[in-house]
């Protein structure tokens, strides 16, 4: 059982690492300025646009590679199902009263890292106001697709305090807050970015220790976190340039004289 525990914590702790050594190629790609006007990068770094970034399918491998594990693992009755088991049965042995609840708080930690990160004088990609608007949005995705899921698989908690284990919120917005620090601090730190998924592991684990989630649940919340970030960081340009585009109008003033009369004439395309 020992064995069991380890092997799964070690891959616990690693996924904010392999998934940033996986994807940092093909975020260095998407976020390349060679080609990008000066006075584009002016207005991008003032916050008057945020630009558009193109799909890039490698960037979601291991989202789906984390949900996927937890997906198979809710209807496995083999060796996924047994290191749940073997998990859970290992932390309540060593731990069987704890109940501590930091965890409620430390899943807001990365994204409150943003903002203290900008208010002391380190600025991210985005101002204050269009990275609020990304956390929100990133928050928005999570928070429905996590509920479907959960409604829809109906999986038992350990502890059998509720059929929605399946997949965590708690652990799903960590991770979801630790993109988000990744994504407005890679180009800068990118040790930044790591310390969040470091806090978002933490909770994870933490979930587990509270008898709240099983291993397989935690590993794919972290899966939808990071996807609900990164379709976040995919979508909102988009979203913003419905509100801030103006439409251009031309008008023109003509004088006429008909039948003894005269006056002014305006003419434009709105």
């Amino acid at each position: 059982m020992m064995k069991s525990f380890l092997i799964a914590l070690l891959i616990l702790n690693g996924m904010g690492q392999t998934y940033a050594s996986c994807n940092m190629q093909a975020i260095q790609n998407v976020d390349s300025l060679k080609n990008v006007p000066a006075d584009s990068l002016r207005r991008w770094y003032t916050g008057d646009v945020v630009p558009k970034r193109k799909f890039m399918p490698a960037a979601f491998i291991v989202p789906i590679l984390f949900a996927g594990y937890g997906f198979a693992s809710v209807y496995d009755h083999g060796a996924l199902k047994q290191l749940d088991l073997s998990t859970r049965a290992e932390l309540q042995e060593d731990h069987p009263l704890f109940a501590a609840h930091v965890d409620d708080y430390l899943q807001f930690a990365p994204a409150a890292a943003v903002y203290a990160l900008n208010l002391s004088g380190i600025k991210g990609k985005h101002n204050l106001f269009d990275a609020s608007m990304l956390y929100v949005t990133s928050a928005a995705i999570m928070g429905v697709s996590t509920h479907l899921v959960k409604q829809g698989v109906g999986r038992e908690r350990p502890d059998g305090s509720g059929f929605n284990s399946f997949p965590p919120g708690h652990t799903a917005s960590a991770f979801m807050a630790a993109e988000f620090l990744h994504q407005e601090y890679k180009d800068i730190n990118p040790w930044i970015g790591y310390a969040g998924y470091f806090v978002a592991t933490a909770t994870g684990t933490l979930r587990m220790y509270n008898n709240k989630h099983w291993f397989s649940d935690v590993v794919a919340g972290a899966g939808f976190g990071i996807a609900a970030t990164k379709i976040s960081y995919l979508v909102y340009p988009s979203i913003k340039s419905l509100f801030t585009t103006k439409k251009e109008s031309n008008f023109t003033f003509m004088p006429f004289h008909q039948q003894g009369s005269i006056g002014l004439m305006l003419s434009g395309r709105f």
